[in-house]
C-alpha cells in the first residue's frame, strides 16, 4: 500500500503480517518499492527470457566519469523512517538503504536476486535434512562506519527483531525470519550459520538490507532512533544530514568504504512532488527526476526544437492557419471593441509565449530515459459483494476486456512495448514468467455475454427504481466534487453527446467532434499535457475501431489452446450468447447490472482514467454499465481500495524476486475474524481459494528451485481462473536526466550501482560497457542482454512513488 511519509510513530502492526509490499498507483510519479525483483529464488546459472524493455541509464565506463560533483535526485517525499522494516517505509527509505547499508543480495537487470560480492563472498544451503542450514561467508573487508566488522552478531540481532516473537518491536515485515530456529557463528565472525525450523525457499530475501546490531539490538533503537538517523552504516555512501526545512537528505562518500569509491562526492535526495517536477527541472533544482508523460513530452519537444528561432508549433500561441487568419481578421476588422480585445489577448499571449520558450530552452538540458517499471497495473474486481461476488460475472468482465488494446493506450504513445502482462507473479524477463492468462481465456465478447446469461443477467427485464437518495452497495464516502458519476449503457446512441444537468456523463461519448481543436490556452505548463491527451484519445479511437474488426485473437494468446482453460472459464456447453447487441441494460431480480468504477482524480492519473474509459466502453458491449466515481488521491487507497468500497478499480503491484513469500498475502483467501469482518491481509479484491493458498505454502517450503517455480506458476493459473484481478500492462518508467549524467535513469528491474553514478567527463559519451569494475551493467545492448554483475551472477519507484 502507499505510504504518506508521515513522521509520527506508526501504529503497531500484527506480527503475523508477512510482507512489506507496496501497492503503487498511477496517481503518483514513481513506485514506492521496498522489495522488488524477479521471480526466482536466485539460481545464478539459470537463463531467463528478455525483459519487455531494456533499461535506459546512459551506461559509461568509470574511466569516462568525472571524480566528484553533487547529483540532486528528486523523490516524492523525505523518508518518514530510515528503518525499512517499519510500516511507513517507502521508496525514499529504500533508496537511502540501498546507498548506505549492506545487502547480501541485490537485483540484476532481469529481476533476479544475485550475490553482492562487496558484502558476501559465498552463501549456500549446506544441509537440507533434518533441517535446512544456510552458511554465509562475508567479505573480509566489510566493516561498519564505526570500524566494527560486519558479522554474525548483526545477523542474529536482525533475526531476533524481525522474528515476530518480541511484540516490543513494531515490525511490518517478518516473512522468512519467523522460520529461523537459530543463528550461530561459524569458524569465525565472518561465517554465519543459519538454521531454519521450517524449510524456506526464499532464504536469499533475508538480510537485505542488513542493519547493524546497534539498530536491531533494542526495541527503542528499532522503533524510534532508526526513524530519524542511522549513526552506523556500511555502503559507498553515508548520511551527512537531513534538512526537513529544505526537504533534502544529503549522502556523502563513506571514508571507510572498501569497495570502489563513489564517483559522486555527494548525492542529494530532494523531495519534489510529481506535479512540481517540470518547474524544478526548469529552475535547475534537480538533475534526475521521474516524470509523468506530459512532462516527458515537453522535454522531448524541447530537444526537437533546439536551435529553432521561429514560432513553436506547440504551447501557447500555437495556432492553426485558420485560427491565425481569424485572429488577423478580427484584429484588423471594423469592430473596434473586438479588435482591441484581440490585440490585448495577443499581447498577453506573447508574454506567455516568451516565458514558455525560455522554459523549453532550459528543458533542453535534459533527456528522457524510458523503460518499463518492475510493476504492473491491474483491474481489480471486488468479489466480496454485489454482482462480482459471482465468479461468472467476474469472468465475463475479464473476457470482455482486450488487454492488448489497453496496454497500447498507455504505452504505444510513449514508444514502449505494449504487450499485456500474462502473470500476476512475474514479469517478462523473470525466470518464473509464464503467460497463464489462458486459464481464464482471451477476449471474447460472445463468451462474456454467455457467461452473464448463465448467471441470470438478461436484457429487457424489469428494473425496480431505487430512491433518489440511495447509493450502490459498495459506495463509500463519496460526495460533492469527489463523487462525479459517469454512466455507460448499451442503449446510448454511439457518438452522441449526452450530459444531464447533474453532471452525469455517458462513458465513451463526447461533445467534441474528433476534428475540433480546443481553444489556445495561456498556461505554458499544461499545454503539452492537453496536446498529449488529445493524441492519446485519437490513438485510442483508431485502436478501438480496429478492435471491432477483429473477431478472434487466437494468435495473441497461443498458450490458451494448449492449457485448455480452467473449469468455469467458459459458459456451460449449450449456453448461447444472446443474439445481436444487448437490447437494453442487463438486469436480474429487478436490479440493473451496474458496477461502480472508482478512480483517483489527481492530475497525475490521466492515463489511468483513459484506460478506465476504454474498459467501460468494452463492458458496454456486453451490457454492463459503469458508474465512475472520481475521488481524491489521498483517500483513493485508504477509503476505497483497502476498505472494499468499490466494484472496479485500477492500481499497481510491484513484481518480486520472491513471489512465494511476497505474493501470498496479496492473493490469500480472506479469513473471517471473530467480530464477523474479513481479514484480507493485502488481498483487496477479497477473492481467494484454499487451493491457491496451498500452492503458495508448498512453494515457500520447496528448496528445489525448478519445483518451486512450477508451484508458483500453478498458483498463478488458479489466480487467473478466480478472476479477482486482471493484469493489464507494465507501468512506464520515464526519467528526466541531465544530459551529462551516466549510469542512472530508467533502471527497469536493476537496483542502482550508486558508486558508478556520476557526470561524464568533457568529451566523453555514454554507451561504453561499464564493466571494468565487474559490477555495473550496460543498457546499450538489446533488452535482456545486459551483462550485469560478473562471473556467476548476472547482474529501478511512479516512480519513484
Amino acid at each position: 500500500m502507499s505510504h504518506d511519509g508521515a513522521t509520527s510513530r506508526p501504529a503497531r502492526r500484527p506480527a503475523r503480517r508477512p510482507v512489506l509490499r507496496s501497492a503503487a498507483f498511477l496517481v503518483s510519479g514513481a513506485l514506492a518499492v521496498t522489495a522488488l525483483a524477479g521471480c526466482s529464488s536466485g539460481g545464478d546459472e539459470s537463463e531467463s527470457s528478455s525483459p519487455a524493455a531494456a533499461q535506459d541509464i546512459a551506461p559509461a565506463a568509470r574511466g569516462d566519469i568525472a571524480d566528484g560533483g553533487t547529483l540532486r535526485w528528486a523523490v516524492d517525499a523525505l523518508p518518514g523512517t530510515l528503518n525499512s522494516f517499519q510500516s511507513d517505509a517507502d521508496a525514499s527509505t529504500s533508496r537511502v538503504a540501498g546507498a548506505v547499508l549492506p545487502s547480501m543480495y541485490r537485483l540484476d537487470n532481469q529481476g533476479r536476486a544475485v550475490r553482492d560480492p562487496d558484502f558476501l563472498e559465498k552463501a549456500e544451503v549446506v544441509e537440507r535434512e533434518p533441517k535446512q542450514v544456510v552458511v554465509y561467508k562475508l567479505n573480509q573487508q566489510a566493516v561498519w562506519s564505526d570500524g566494527r566488522e560486519i558479522g554474525a552478531a548483526d545477523f542474529a540481532a536482525q533475526w531476533r527483531a524481525l522474528s515476530g516473537k518480541d511484540s516490543a518491536y513494531w515490525t511490518a515485515h517478518n516473512a522468512g525470519y519467523d522460520r529461523i530456529e537459530k543463528i550461530e557463528r561459524g569458524k569465525n565472525n565472518l561465517e554465519v550459520r543459519v538454521t531454519f525450523a521450517k524449510p524456506y525457499a526464499d532464504w536469499r530475501s533475508l538480510f537485505s538490507p542488513l542493519y547493524p546490531k546497534d539498530v536491531m539490538g533494542t526495541p527503542n533503537a528499532f522503533n524510534e532512533e532508526a526513524r530519524r538517523t542511522l549513526k552506523v552504516t556500511a555502503g559507498p555512501f553515508s548520511i551527512k544530514g537531513i534538512d526537513r526545512g529544505a526537504k533534502d537528505i544529503t549522502l556523502v562518500r563513506n571514508p571507510r568504504w572498501w569497495g570502489r569509491q563513489a564517483k559522486l562526492e555527494q548525492l542529494v535526495l530532494r523531495a519534489v512532488p510529481l506535479k512540481d517536477r517540470a518547474d524544478a527541472l526548469v529552475a535547475g533544482k534537480v538533475d534526475l527526476a521521474a516524470v509523468d508523460p506530459e512532462d516527458a513530452s515537453r522535454i522531448s519537444l524541447a530537444d526537437r526544437d533546439k536551435g529553432t528561432s521561429g514560432p513553436l508549433a506547440h504551447g501557447p500561441g500555437a495556432l492553426t492557419p485558420a485560427q491565425a487568419m481569424r485572429s488577423w481578421a478580427v484584429a484588423h476588422g471594423d469592430d473596434e471593441d473586438a479588435a482591441d480585445a484581440e490585440l490585448d489577448t495577443r499581447a498577453k499571449t506573447r508574454k506567455v509565449v516568451d516565458k514558455y520558450r525560455k522554459e523549453q530552452s532550459r528543458l533542453g538540458d535534459y533527456v528522457v530515459r524510458k523503460s518499463l517499471e518492475p510493476a504492473f497495473t491491474q483491474l481489480a474486481l471486488n468479489g466480496s459483494v454485489g454482482p462480482l461476488a459471482d465468479e461468472r460475472v467476474r469472468r465475463a468482465v475479464a473476457r470482455a476486456i482486450d488487454r492488448k488494446k489497453l496496454a497500447e493506450v498507455v504505452l504505444k504513445p510513449l514508444g514502449l512495448p505494449a504487450q499485456p502482462v500474462g502473470s500476476h507473479l512475474a514479469l517478462a524477463g523473470q525466470q518464473a514468467y509464464t503467460d497463464s492468462s489462458g486459464a481464464l481465456g482471451s477476449q471474447d465478447t460472445n463468451e462474456a455475454r454467455a457467461l452473464l446469461a448463465d448467471a441470470g443477467w438478461v436484457s429487457g427485464g424489469p428494473v425496480k427504481k431505487e430512491a433518489a437518495t440511495s447509493k450502490p452497495k459498495t459506495a463509500g464516502n463519496v460526495s460533492g466534487s469527489e463523487g462525479k458519476k459517469s454512466k455507460a449503457g448499451p442503449e446510448d446512441k454511439k457518438g452522441a453527446a449526452s450530459h444531464s444537468d447533474d453532471g452525469t456523463h455517458i462513458v465513451g461519448e463526447s461533445d467534441q467532434k474528433p476534428g475540433d481543436r480546443q481553444p489556445p490556452l495561456l498556461d505554458p505548463g499544461r499545454i503539452a499535457a492537453h496536446q498529449y491527451a488529445a493524441l492519446l484519445r485519437q490513438a485510442d479511437a483508431r485502436q478501438l475501431r480496429a478492435a471491432d474488426k477483429e473477431r478472434k485473437h487466437a494468435d495473441r494468446y497461443a498458450k490458451e489452446a494448449a492449457q485448455g482453460g480452467a473449469p468455469g472459464a467458459y459458459a456451460p456447453k449449450g449456453t448461447p450468447a444472446p443474439a445481436g447487441a444487448p437490447a437494453g441494460q442487463l438486469a436480474k431480480d429487478g436490479k440493473p447490472l451496474t458496477l461502480r468504477f472508482v478512480l483517483p482524480s489527481g492530475p497525475g492519473s490521466d492515463s489511468l482514467r483513459a484506460v478506465a474509459d476504454r474498459i467501460s466502453q468494452m463492458l458496454e458491449k456486453i451490457g454492463i454499465r459503469t458508474e465512475t466515481s472520481k475521488v481524491a488521491d489521498a483517500s483513493y487507497f485508504k477509503d476505497h481500495i483497502a476498505s472494499g468500497q468499490y466494484d472496479l478499480a485500477l492500481y499497481s503491484w510491484p513484481a518480486s524476486a520472491f513471489p512465494a513469500t511476497d505474493a501470498r498475502p496479496i492473493y490469500a483467501k480472506p479469513v473471517p475474524a471473530a467480530d464477523g469482518t474479513l481479514t484480507v491481509e493485502q488481498n483487496y479484491t477479497r477473492v481467494g481459494t484454499d487451493h491457491i493458498d496451498q500452492l503458495f505454502d508448498q512453494a515457500i517450503g520447496e528448496l528445489d528451485e525448478g519445483e518451486e517455480r512450477s508451484l508458483v506458476q500453478q498458483a498463478d493459473a488458479r489466480i487467473w481462473a478466480a478472476a479477482g484481478s486482471i493484469p493489464l500492462y507494465q507501468r512506464p518508467e520515464l526519467v528526466a536526466a541531465r544530459r551529462s549524467i551516466a549510469n542512472a535513469g530508467a533502471f527497469g528491474f536493476q537496483e542502482p550501482d550508486y558508486e558508478d553514478i556520476g557526470f561524464l567527463k568533457a568529451g566523453a559519451r555514454p554507451g561504453a560497457e561499464p564493466n571494468a569494475s565487474g559490477k555495473a551493467s550496460s543498457s546499450a545492448s538489446p533488452a535482456g542482454k545486459a551483462s550485469g554483475k560478473p562471473s556467476e551472477e548476472p547482474s529501478e519507484e511512479p516512480s519513484e512513488e
